[in-house]
C-alpha cells in the first residue's frame, strides 16, 4: 500500500509540473516533453529488464537504439530503383554468402565434433569475407554514386513506418543474440566494456555504410503514423473543429477579415498541438502495454527466477538453473525493447541522423534515468525517464529565469551576466549531477525502490 501511494504521489507531482509548463510556456512544449519522456520510458524499461531483473550491465544502449532507427529507413523509405539496378544484385549475393558463413560457423561449432573445427571456422572466415568484399565493393560504389545528393542508397520497402518499430525490435534482438553468445558469461565489468565497444562498432557501420542508411548525409522526410500539420491546416473537418472549440472567441470579432485571420492562426497553432497529442496517444498505448506485460512477467515464476539469479548466481546454479541461457533471454528481450524505442524516436523526429548518436545522450543518460527512478521497479524506471528528461529540457529556461531575477539590478552589458547567459546550456549538466547526488544521498535505491515480493 505504501509503495502504491508513493507511485501515485510521484506521478501526480510529475503531471503537475508538465501542466505548469503548458500554462507558463506552451502546450506544444509540454507535449514535446511528454512525448520524449514516453519514448525514454520505453528505453528505460528495456535497460531495467536487463539490469533490474537480472543484473546485466549493458552499456551498448546507443547501438541498439541506432539499430532501431536504421530499421525505419529499411522499412518505410521508398526503394531507389536506379540504385538496385546499379548494385542490388551484388549486395544480395554478398548477403547470401554472409548467411552461408554464419550458418556454417553455427553448424560446425554446435553440430560437429571435429578436433580441428576452430581451424576450419577460421579458414571459412578468411576465405569468404574477402570474396564478399570483392563482390560488394563495386556494387556499393555504384549504389552510392546514384544521385548521392538526395539518395545514394538502396532505400527501403515503402511500408507504413509503424512496422519499423517491430522490425527494429527484431533486428536489435538478433544482434543481441550474437553479442550475448559471445559476451554473456563474462565478468560484469568485462560485459559492460564489451557492450560499449560493440555499440561503437554498430554506430560506425550505420555512419559509414551509406548504401544502406545514407550515413552522415542523413535521411529526412520519413513517414509518420499521424497526419502532417500542413494537411490538417487544409482539412475542412479540422478547421471546423477549431472553429467550434474557439467559437466564443471568434464570435466576439465582428470584422470578417480579422475573424478569418484569427481562425487561420488558431488552425496553424492547433495543428502542431494535435500532431503531438496524437503521438502522445500512440506512445502511451505502447508504454502502458509494455508496462502491463512487464509487471506480469516480474510477478510470475519467471520473474522470481530472474531475481534469484540476480541476487545469487551460485545458488541459482546449484538449483539447476542455466544462468547463462536465462541471461541471454533477458538480454535479447531488453535489447529488443530498446530497438523498438529507437525506431519510435526516429519516427517522432522525422529524420535519421547517425552522427547524433552519442554515448552521453543515448547510453549514460538512460542509465541515470534507471538509477534515479529505482532499479528493478518498472514504475521507477518510467518515473526516472520523466524526471531526468524534464530536468534536461527545463533546466536551461529555469537557469535563465533565476539569472534574470538574481541579476535584475545588473546592467545587461555586464560581462559576468553575459557569461552566465551564454553558459546556460551547461546548466543542464549541473542540474543533472546535483539531482543524481541528492537522490543517491537520500534515496540510494531510487525514487521508487524495488518492491520486495513476499510469497
Amino acid at each position: 500500500m505504501r509503495n502504491n501511494l508513493d507511485i501515485k504521489i510521484a506521478f501526480s507531482i510529475m503531471a503537475l509540473l508538465l501542466i505548469m509548463v503548458g500554462f507558463l510556456q506552451s502546450w506544444g512544449v509540454a507535449l514535446s516533453i511528454i512525448n520524449l519522456c514516453l519514448i525514454s520510458a520505453v528505453m528505460t524499461m528495456g535497460v531495467n529488464m536487463q539490469w533490474g531483473y537480472s543484473g546485466l550491465i549493458n552499456f551498448g544502449v546507443m547501438g541498439f537504439l541506432a539499430i532501431g532507427g536504421a530499421a525505419t529507413i529499411i522499412v518505410s523509405v521508398p526503394p531507389v530503383p536506379e540504385a538496385w539496378d546499379a548494385g542490388g544484385n551484388g549486395i544480395i549475393l554478398s548477403g547470401i554468402l554472409l548467411a552461408i558463413l554464419i550458418y556454417s560457423i553455427f553448424f560446425i561449432h554446435k553440430k560437429t565434433k571435429f578436433k580441428f573445427k576452430n581451424y576450419i571456422i577460421f579458414f571459412l572466415v578468411i576465405s569468404i569475407i574477402p570474396i564478399m568484399k570483392i563482390i560488394a565493393g563495386p556494387s556499393i560504389e555504384a549504389i552510392e554514386s546514384i544521385n548521392s545528393a538526395t539518395t545514394g542508397f538502396l532505400g527501403g520497402f515503402n511500408l507504413p513506418i509503424i512496422f519499423s518499430w517491430f522490425v527494429g525490435a527484431i533486428f536489435a534482438g538478433m544482434i543481441a543474440f550474437v553479442i550475448g553468445k559471445v559476451c554473456l558469461g563474462l565478468r560484469s565489468d568485462y560485459l559492460a566494456i564489451a557492450t560499449l565497444l560493440i555499440s561503437g562498432i554498430v554506430i560506425s557501420v550505420v555512419k559509414h555504410e551509406e548504401w544502406l542508411t545514407r550515413g552522415v548525409k542523413n535521411v529526412i522526410g520519413l513517414k509518420r503514423p499521424v497526419p502532417y500539420e500542413v494537411n490538417l491546416q487544409n482539412s475542412e473537418w479540422f478547421i471546423k473543429l477549431i472553429e467550434y472549440l474557439h467559437s466564443s472567441k471568434l464570435s466576439s470579432i465582428e470584422i470578417i477579415e480579422e475573424r478569418s485571420a484569427m481562425l487561420s492562426d488558431l488552425v496553424i497553432s492547433s495543428s502542431g498541438v494535435f500532431v503531438k497529442l496524437s503521438f502522445s496517444l500512440i506512445f502511451s498505448i505502447v508504454l502502458i502495454t509494455l508496462l502491463i506485460f512487464s509487471e506480469r512477467a516480474l510477478k510470475s515464476p519467471w520473474g522470481r527466477m530472474m531475481r534469484a539469479i540476480r541476487d545469487n548466481e551460485d545458488a541459482a546454479k546449484a538449483m539447476g538453473k542455466n544462468v547463462v541461457k536465462r541471461h541471454l533471454h533477458i538480454f535479447i528481450i531488453g535489447s529488443a525493447i530498446i530497438g523498438f524505442s529507437g525506431a519510435m524516436l526516429v519516427t517522432y523526429d522525422g529524420l535519421f541522423t547517425p552522427a547524433s548518436y552519442q554515448p552521453l545522450r543515448y547510453t549514460f543518460i538512460i542509465w541515470v534515468m534507471v538509477l534515479l527512478g529505482g532499479t528493478g521497479n518498472n514504475y521507477g524506471a518510467i518515473l526516472g525517464a520523466f524526471v531526468v528528461w524534464f530536468i534536461w529540457i527545463e533546466s536551461a529556461p529555469f537557469a535563465l529565469f533565476i539569472i534574470n531575477i538574481v541579476l535584475s539590478h545588473v546592467d545587461s552589458g555586464n560581462e559576468f551576466k553575459i557569461h552566465l547567459i551564454e553558459s546556460i546550456p551547461y546548466f543542464r549538466y549541473l542540474m543533472m549531477g546535483l539531482g543524481l547526488l541528492v537522490v543517491m544521498r537520500y534515496r540510494p535505491k531510487g525514487l521508487l525502490p524495488e518492491k520486495i515480493i513476499k510469497n
